[in-house]
Parts: structure tokens; C-alpha cells; sequence
């Protein structure tokens, strides 16, 4: 298992990033603002599972490998910013034909699955699983993956419950 005081530092290093301004920040409260409460929280469960998703192919290695080859990194940064691009000129070709009270109410499922596209494409998010994750792995104390799906369900629990709170911040500014 991960030492306490390695878990410890790993937790405030987690709270500190999180607090840095990113993508994700930005898409659940936009989400919250938008579509409510409901859609903040939805946004961040997105994100969640993302962070999930990318637990899983850190202990499996598969970050290691991406971080082994340059472009690899390149070219998900590039389909991310190229996402981020197709959504905002979604919203705005969208929103040009509507009058300003109207709302387009997304469902919740696909809230939630954008919200996993987007963390799945952050330079920010990738960066930490592939760079700094890996730093609070302590060789011979356990299995190398035993100890990262450890840390990665500590960072996505921290995570999930900031979002939640960007995401209710968020439903308060749309009220």
C-alpha cells in the first residue's frame, strides 16, 4: 500500500493542481451555469470517470508508453484543441440563431460524456498521469500498479468532490 504521509503529500498536491485554472475547471461551471445544479454535477461525474479512465491505463502503463513516444502526447494535445474548437463553435453557431432566453437543455448523458471527452483530451490532465502521478510511486514498498489505481482513486475522489462544488457554484450563478 502507499505510505500515509506519501498519500498525504499526494492529497494537497492534488488539491493545489485542481486549483490551478484548466479545462475542466471551466467546463463544469459553464455546465452549471447553463443547464443548473443538475449539469454541473453531471459535468463533474464526467470528469470523474475520466479520471478513471485514466487510472486505469496508467497502472496498465499504456501513459508510460505515450510519454516514451513525443508525438504521441502532440498529437492528443492537437485532438483536444481541436475538440475545445468544435464545441465552442458548436455554441456559438447555435446560440446565433436563438434569442437570448432560449436555452438549449442538452441531455444529461451527453453533458456527461462530453465532460469525459474533455478530460480525456486535457494536456493538464495527461501531463499528471503520465509526469506526476508516477513521482508518489515508491519502488519495492507494492505492486507499481496496486500503488497508482491507489493514488489515482484518491486524486478522483479530491476531484470529484471539487467539481461537484465548481458544479453547484455554478448552478448558483445561473440562479
Amino acid at each position: 500500500m502507499v505510505e500515509p504521509s506519501t498519500l498525504l503529500l499526494f492529497a494537497g498536491a492534488v488539491l493545489l493542481l485542481l486549483m490551478s485554472p484548466g479545462p475542466n475547471m471551466a467546463f463544469v461551471i459553464a455546465h452549471g451555469a447553463s443547464y443548473g445544479w443538475r449539469g454541473g454535477v453531471v459535468a463533474a461525474l464526467g470528469i470523474g470517470a475520466a479520471d478513471l479512465v485514466l487510472t486505469a491505463l496508467t497502472a496498465a502503463g499504456l501513459t508510460a508508453a505515450i510519454a516514451q513516444w513525443p508525438p504521441s502526447f502532440d498529437l492528443i494535445r492537437w485532438t483536444g484543441a481541436f475538440y475545445l474548437l468544435w464545441m465552442a463553435w458548436k455554441a456559438i453557431r447555435v446560440r446565433a440563431g436563438l434569442p437570448l432566453h432560449s436555452a438549449i437543455q442538452a441531455s444529461l448523458m451527453s453533458v456527461f460524456i462530453r465532460a469525459m471527452l474533455n478530460s480525456l483530451l486535457n494536456p493538464k490532465a495527461l501531463l499528471f498521469f503520465m509526469v506526476f502521478l508516477p513521482q508518489f510511486v515508491v519502488r519495492g514498498s507494492s505492486p507499481v500498479a496496486q500503488q497508482i489505481v491507489t493514488l489515482g482513486l484518491v486524486l478522483t475522489l479530491i476531484a470529484a468532490f471539487f467539481h461537484v462544488a465548481l458544479g453547484l457554484v455554478g448552478g448558483i450563478i445561473r440562479g
